[in-house]
């Protein structure tokens, strides 16, 4: 599966392009903000999306609003460290596939992958 990371800390986006590449999927961009999110997500079309939440500039909640109007097909999961049933049901509302908190596993990030509508 082609995808795009979106964090603001460059040592959580290597660590998930890791993981993802170890699992057989192709990281074709990363994007520090919000408003390299929507040039990359333009740029490569990507099949999935992991939004931070709380990034400078834009949150990943209007990101996921920016990306759901260019392109509705992809599925974005929410990355967050932010660990509240009210702000996840807001993010699934909104268009989210699912919710990832921070930290986690290998394991966990796979089987949400898995589990994708």
């Amino acid at each position: 599966m082609k995808v795009l990371i979106v964090d603001d800390n460059v040592m959580t986006r290597s660590m998930i392009k890791d993981l993802l590449t170890e699992m057989g999927h192709e990281v074709t961009g990363e994007a520090g903000d919000g408003d390299e999110a929507v040039r990359e997500f333009t740029a490569h079309r990507p099949e999935l999306v992991l939004l931070d939440l709380i990034m400078p500039g834009k949150n990943g909640l209007q990101v996921l609003e920016d990306l759901k109007a260019i392109d509705p097909s992809p599925q974005i999961v929410m990355v967050t460290a932010v660990q509240q049933d009210i702000i996840s049901r807001e993010l699934k509302e909104k268009g989210a596939a699912g919710v990832l908190h921070k930290p986690f596993m290998y394991e966990e990030l796979e089987t949400l992958l898995k589990n994708l509508p």
